[in-house]
């Protein structure tokens, strides 16, 4: 069985390794490089630009742990996106040593459909290939998304592309929007010096997480000096010979050296031939596909963030695993029931299950338990206090519904909350496994204690 797959984001070579597990004969069709938004200018690049952000934060602090160090430590740009390139670089050989050890076929160029058996590759150089397929799975992503409002121009407004690409450091920057990706380049740049003013539309921060976790996030962006606004709505931009101005609902102007538009994401559906086929979107333009990840047209499936939905990378890698196991014919419906988040701002998010309105407004009676970083031994080892383990259960029959955490490893964490919500434990079987000791999932086991009014570290 053939089959093509059009990206190679996170979904699509997942989707594309899977296939080859299978035994199908797969061709990856790719436009830019290997592991999409992702892997070249999302999850890695953030992530990588964060650690360096952390290491000197740690620097700064090196008198705390007992550690004399002459001089200042200071971020040097040029040497931090030096090493994210090569992580990127090294993560992008991976994709394609794991591509020809499966011997998978990659055509670069970009791909449109022609018939549900067939794609046309316009590749790099201007020429045209015509590539048959019994099964095609169209995996092309999202960008940032364009708004009249904030033109990018790579220079003086920027989008998060081009600030993991940045050659120098700004002296100051107003970042629009006080979500995921504003709140994690918020922390970055403010740690290496770079002066931050948040403009959000929202009431909160991270507005999508318990409001507890936004409360926690907003107080430590505080302590950073990080300057948020919220319930502000941007009117219009400028770019002045001192910088932009952007200027907001009551007559307010701020300015800074660039601004970093952190909005929205835009779904990689054009000139892809899905209107020549009769293939459907949905009101967002996004495509739509059933629980197995099949379009309306029968051998093509989509995945990962042009399907809309959750516009996680892990999601997007699990829909990949779906929609090739269906090509292949072995039958499978993707599950969107236990999905965890991970918000790498200092301190990490983590998140999984239900939130308490979102509870509420399904008619569950719920109860909810709370454990302070700050009462963990080996949190106080580590030098890192802040946050909370917060986890919420249905009152009747105690059974896990959701764990947000903010604080140190929270994203690693809340895996723990996952497995409980996937196997339908109640908060006491949580709270009555034993957990090493000294470690911060201590503070899980705590915060299940804590539901029943048992948790040992807190005194009420």
């Amino acid at each position: 069985m053939k089959l093509a797959i059009i990206g190679s984001g996170p979904g699509g070579y997942v989707a594309a390794i899977k296939a080859a597990q299978l035994g199908a004969e797969v061709t990856v069709i790719e436009r830019e490089e290997v592991g999409g938004t992702c892997l070249n200018w999302g999850c890695i690049p953030t992530k990588t630009l964060s650690a360096s952000a952390e290491a000197l934060h740690k620097a700064g602090r090196l008198a705390e742990y007992g550690i004399d160090m002459p001089g200042e430590a200071r971020p040097n740009i040029s040497k931090i996106m030096e090493r994210k390139d090569k992580v990127v670089a090294t993560q992008v050989k991976g994709i394609r040593s794991l591509f020809k050890y499966r011997n998978i076929n990659i055509v670069e160029g970009r791909g449109r459909l022609q018939s549900p058996g067939s794609i046309e590759v316009e590749k790099r150089d201007g020429s045209k290939e015509l590539l048959e397929a019994d099964r095609i799975i169209i995996a092309t992503g999202s960008r940032p998304a364009l708004i009249s409002t904030f033109p990018f121009d790579g220079e003086a407004i920027l989008s998060s592309n081009d600030a993991v690409n940045l050659k120098q450091l700004p002296q100051s920057l107003i970042i629009i929007g006080a979500g995921v990706i504003g709140c994690e380049f918020a922390c970055i740049f403010a740690q290496f010096g770079v002066e931050i003013t948040m403009l959000e539309l929202m009431d909160r921060a991270v507005s999508t997480e318990d409001r507890e976790i936004s409360e926690v996030l907003e107080r430590e962006l505080k302590k950073k000096k990080i300057k948020l606004l919220t319930g502000i709505r941007v009117e219009r931009v400028e770019k002045q010979l001192d910088g932009v101005h952007v200027f907001v609902s009551g007559g307010k102007e701020f300015a800074a050296e660039k601004l970093l538009v952190s909005i929205g994401r835009q779904y990689n559906t054009e000139d892809i031939g899905l209107e020549a086929l009769g293939i459907k979107k949905g009101e967002r333009g996004e495509i739509s596909v059933d629980d197995r990840m099949e379009t309306n047209v029968k051998g093509i499936y989509a995945i990962g963030d042009v399907v809309g939905g959750m516009l996680l990378a892990h999601v997007a890698s699990k829909e990949g695993m779906v929609a090739a196991s269906n090509a292949c014919g072995t039958d499978m419906k993707m599950d969107y029931s236990v999905v965890p988040a991970a918000i790498f701002t200092s301190p990490e998010i983590g998140s999984v299950g239900l939130r308490e309105p979102q509870v509420s407004g399904k008619g569950i009676s719920v109860k909810s338990g709370r454990f302070q970083f700050r009462s963990l031994g080996k949190a106080h080892a580590m030098g890192e206090i802040a946050g909370i383990i917060k986890i919420i259960a249905d009152a009747e029959t105690d059974q896990v519904l959701g764990m947000h955490i903010i604080g140190p490893h929270a994203a690693d964490l809340v895996h723990e909350g996952a497995l409980a919500i996937k196997a339908r434990m109640t908060a006491r079987e949580v709270g009555e496994m034993i957990h090493a000791h000294p470690t911060l999932s201590e503070g899980i086991m705590e915060a299940a204690e804590d539901l029943h009014g048992e948790a040992i570290h807190i005194a009420k």
